[in-house]
């Protein structure tokens, strides 16, 4: 192996953290249909952020703790706001942001490119 497919493998992480890093989108991708795999996957996200020297896995689990903490607070929001009957339109834009972030998050992963931070 060469230092260059060497210094690609340290930016991008192990393979045991890539690994881990797509079942938390995984479990992400799921929270829609039950909620408790995005509980899951955010604790997962905040024990291993600090864990990695990549930078790349620490991109991917910022991104994703964002995704979770903002989409609980626009979640509070919209189930208040569902009693004056504006909070159902909040909940499908809610739901097109979280596709968003989840999709966009799991394409950069799979191209091996690190997310905004």
């Amino acid at each position: 192996m060469d230092s260059t497919s060497n210094a690609v493998t340290v930016e991008a992480g192990t393979e045991a953290e890539r690994n881990l890093l797509l079942i938390t989108y995984i479990l992400h991708a799921l929270a829609p249909f039950n909620g408790l795999t995005s509980v899951i996957a955010v604790i997962i996200s905040h024990i291993k952020i600090n864990e990695t020297s990549s930078a790349f896995v620490r991109s991917h689990y910022s991104w994703l703790i964002r995704t979770f903490w903002w989409g609980l607070l626009w979640s509070v929001i919209c189930g208040v706001l569902t009693f004056v009957l504006i909070g159902a339109f909040g909940f499908v834009v809610l739901g097109v942001w979280w596709l968003y972030r989840v999709i966009r998050g799991f394409l950069n992963y799979s191209d091996r490119k690190p997310m905004p931070v």
